[in-house]
C-alpha cells in the first residue's frame, strides 16, 4: 500500500481480554464464598465434626484461591508481553490483579476459618 513504510500493511487487530485474568477473577470471588462458608460451619458447626467439615470447605477454598492467585500471576505476565504488530494484543490488567487479591484474600479468610472451628471445637 502506498504511503506505508515499505509498502505493507499491518492489519490492525483489536486487544483481546485475557482468559486467565478472567479466571483469575472466577477463581477468586470463588474463594471468597467458599471461605465464608467455611467461617459459618466452623462457628456453627458445633464440636469436632464441625472443625471436619470446615476443615473440609477449607481445602476446597486454599485450592481455588491458590489457583487464582497462580492464574492471575499468569494472566499479569501475558498481558505484560509486547506482540509484533500482525499479533493479538492482550488487555485485562485490571481483571489479573482483582483475581489475584481475592485469591489471597479467599486463603488467608480460609485460615482464619478452620482456626476458629479448632478454636471453638476445643473449647
Amino acid at each position: 500500500m502506498s504511503g506505508t513504510p515499505f509498502a505493507v500493511v499491518h492489519l490492525d487487530v483489536p486487544p483481546v481480554t485475557s482468559g486467565l485474568a478472567v479466571g483469575s477473577l472466577i477463581a477468586g470471588i470463588t474463594s471468597i464464598l467458599v471461605s465464608i462458608l467455611v467461617i459459618c460451619v466452623g462457628a456453627v458447626g458445633g464440636g469436632a465434626n464441625g472443625a471436619w467439615a470446615a476443615g473440609a470447605f477449607a481445602a476446597l477454598g486454599g485450592l481455588t484461591g491458590a489457583g487464582a492467585v497462580v492464574t492471575g500471576l499468569l494472566g499479569l505476565r501475558q498481558i505484560r508481553r509486547p506482540a509484533p504488530p500482525p499479533g493479538v494484543r492482550f488487555t485485562g490488567r485490571g481483571l489479573a490483579i482483582a483475581g489475584v487479591s481475592c485469591g489471597g484474600t479467599g486463603l488467608l479468610l480460609c485460615l482464619v476459618g478452620v482456626g476458629l472451628a479448632l478454636l471453638l471445637a476445643v473449647t
